[in-house]
């Protein structure tokens, strides 16, 4: 497996707060689109610091963009305090990357969050998200950004659009091609710390649902999950409100 690269982080918060919190963004998007849940951490007294992934936003460019290369370069983080993050939310491939580190070393995080994550990707899932990163790449003006999402909030339209601009179009297409298959079920099993996932709603479109969901869940006593009713894939985009209260009973 190839070195871990530095990755530059945003935060919210007092850097002094007890409790620290990792937010680890999904394919395509950047440590920004985190903003709606570093703010409500930070006003709840946590201090949060997002990444940007490998080969997204400001973050170095490699060759390697296996989930295992991810889940090296969040491995290498930790507090500015030392020791265990308080809690590590990932969301879509972070969740996947999230669960790999997490699994690898228990004592990485004390707490695991995961956001409609990237657990199994194949079939029908690897086309859909294989098109709608084309699609973004394709046209990325903000109309039809806002077209495809109504509902978000200004500053997410605004920061989706930023993330395409600045994500290596290459290291996108290499995540998919590279990782085949796309299956972190193992490492979800032998996770040994409490692990909530904030489920999309199947009805509008998620990624960790039905027999996959069933399986991850029977496979490990640490692992729960709450549903966003009507939240497709980015439940902190779509549902904010309910995705936050959620996030908040989790790890409270």
């Amino acid at each position: 497996m190839s070195a871990p690269v530095h990755l530059p982080c945003l935060s919210w918060g007092d850097r002094a707060a007890a409790k620290t919190a990792l937010l680890v963004h999904g394919l395509g998007s950047s440590a920004a689109l985190m903003w709606r849940l570093g703010d409500a951490l930070g006003n709840a007294g946590w201090h949060a610091a997002a990444v940007d992934l490998r080969g997204h936003g400001n973050a170095p460019r490699a060759l390697d963009y296996t989930i295992g290369a991810y889940a090296a370069d969040l491995a290498a983080l930790s507090p500015a305090r030392g020791g265990a993050w308080d809690a590590v939310i990932g969301h879509s491939l972070g969740g996947a990357a999230g669960t790999v580190a997490a699994a690898s070393d228990p004592h990485w995080t004390n707490r695991l969050v995961l956001i409609d994550p990237a657990i199994l990707v194949e079939g029908k899932d690897a086309s859909i998200v294989r098109r709608s990163q084309e699609r973004a790449f394709a046209d990325n003006r903000l109309a039809v950004v806002r077209e495809e999402h109504p509902h978000w909030h200004p500053q997410d339209l605004e920061l989706k659009i930023d993330a395409v601009l600045r994500a290596s179009r290459w290291a996108v297409e290499q995540t998919s091609a590279q990782n085949q298959p796309w299956d972190v079920r193992a490492d979800a099993a032998r996770l040994a710390v409490p692990t909530h996932i904030i489920g999309a709603d199947a009805a509008v479109y998620s990624l960790f649902t039905g027999k996959t969901a069933d399986a991850v869940l029977a496979s490990n006593e640490h692992i729960s999950m709450s549903i966003v009713a009507g939240a497709g894939h980015s439940p902190h985009r779509d549902k904010p409100d309910e995705t936050i209260r959620q996030l908040l009973e989790a790890i409270a």
